[in-house]
């Protein structure tokens, strides 16, 4: 069984962070040991919250904790989401660390959060110094999107061509596999949006139609997603078209509900089992 140590907020209303990675995961059969970095009422796109940012000692205790129980020898992954300070990094890179000595085949897969195209940044400025420099470097694999990837690489990647070069250069930071969530080429069909992911020698590009709603959390899944597929098949191919069907699946049962939140337990069973299967095509 695939054990991953999720190093993520949380929320009691909605679905980020951990409150939208766990039960995913779960669902795939998946041991989940979650890590809280804050406790929140509900996610900060509603402009107003209540609940602790946790202290980032309070993170490393419970870490220690875990690691007294000689349970990191079981771990497979850490994976990590936003961030929300400096010292909060460093813990997750402390644990990693520690991880991997317990078992050195264990992979730190990271989201590097900070922005988009349409917003740009909206994490404090600190952190993407943090990502690109410290953290994206210790990374065996990066999901950003298309904007996060550019920061990443000093680069403003486009086209396919353009997006290919920023991932070798993202790679040649440290990252053995990068899956790029959301790929937008000028010359792409009208209404639809690709998913990258390069690994090895290999690179895959899928297409889906493009669903006109702002789905927080759909990064989470897609990172947590996606890095146990890989974990389990080895095959960037593979773990690209599971990720995505299921993704796809989620995020259309959303936009039909017309509600704000992602319905994960209304879409357990096309997480688990998608009825539509997107089929990747080799670019590389």
């Amino acid at each position: 069984m695939t054990t991953i140590v999720s190093i993520q907020s949380s929320v009691a209303y909605g679905h980020v962070g951990n409150s939208a990675a766990v039960f995913p995961l779960q669902r795939l059969g998946v041991e989940v040991w979650p890590v809280y970095t804050v406790h929140f009422s509900n996610h900060t796109g509603y402009g107003a919250w209540r609940g602790p940012l946790l202290a980032a000692d309070d993170v490393r205790e419970v870490i220690a904790g875990m690691e007294e129980r000689n349970a990191f020898g079981e771990v497979e992954a850490v994976l990590s989401g936003y961030q929300g300070g400096t010292q909060i990094g460093e813990v997750i890179l402390d644990a990693v660390a520690r991880v991997k000595s317990a078992n050195p085949a264990a992979i730190y897969a990271c989201d590097p959060v900070m922005g988009n195209a349409t917003s740009g940044c909206f994490v404090h400025p600190d952190i993407p110094v943090l990502l690109r420099d410290k953290v994206v470097p210790r990374a065996d694999l990066i999901t950003p999107n298309q904007f996060e990837l550019g920061f990443l690489t000093h680069t403003e990647p486009e086209s396919l061509e353009d997006t290919l070069a920023s991932v070798d250069r993202a790679r040649a930071m440290g990252p053995s596999t990068v899956l790029v969530t959301s790929v937008l080429r000028p010359d792409r069909p009208a209404d639809t949006i690709e998913m990258l992911a390069v690994h090895g020698e290999e690179a895959w590009i899928v297409r889906t139609p493009y669903l006109p709603l702002k789905a927080n959390g759909s990064g989470d899944v897609t990172a947590a997603l996606f890095t146990a597929h890989l974990l389990d098949s080895g095959r960037a191919e593979d773990a690209l078209a599971k990720t995505v069907s299921s993704v796809f699946a989620l995020l259309e049962r959303t936009l039909e509900s017309g509600r704000r939140e992602l319905q994960l337990v209304q879409s357990q069973e096309e997480i688990a089992h998608p009825a539509c299967e997107f089929t990747p095509e080799r670019v590389r």
